[in-house]
């Protein structure tokens, strides 16, 4: 029964992928090649220069890409590394929050106990 139930199965899949090939239009030809990009063009302008220092028993790691500071991440001695950026490029940085730390802190009060 299993065995069947897979000959029809694979005829089938032979059978669609037969008649996706049949509908393609006429005249099709492959797109071109895209032109040579300039040595060392993308690398350079895409690699981050990373500087790591310790500052009071706490690692900072500056990620600088053309010779700007784009990204903070400091990793505290004790504590929970943390990572700030600069969004807009203007030098104000902003710490960026874990997708599972909850972004906002909302303040609770016991109303009734019982």
């Amino acid at each position: 029964m299993r065995s069947r139930l897979l000959i029809l199965l694979f005829a089938s899949f032979v059978g669609a992928a037969a008649a996706v090939a049949q509908k393609l239009p006429p005249g099709l030809q492959p797109l071109p090649e895209p032109p040579p990009m300039p040595p060392g063009a993308f690398e350079a302008a895409e690699t981050p220069q990373v500087t790591t220092r310790k500052q009071d028993g706490d690692t900072i790691e500056e990620f600088r890409v053309g010779g700007r500071v784009v990204m903070i991440r400091v990793t505290p001695a004790h504590g929970i590394p943390y990572v700030l950026t600069d969004p807009k490029g203007d030098g104000s940085f902003t710490q960026r929050r874990d997708s599972l730390e909850v972004p906002l802190s909302v303040p609770m009060w016991v109303l009734f106990t019982f």
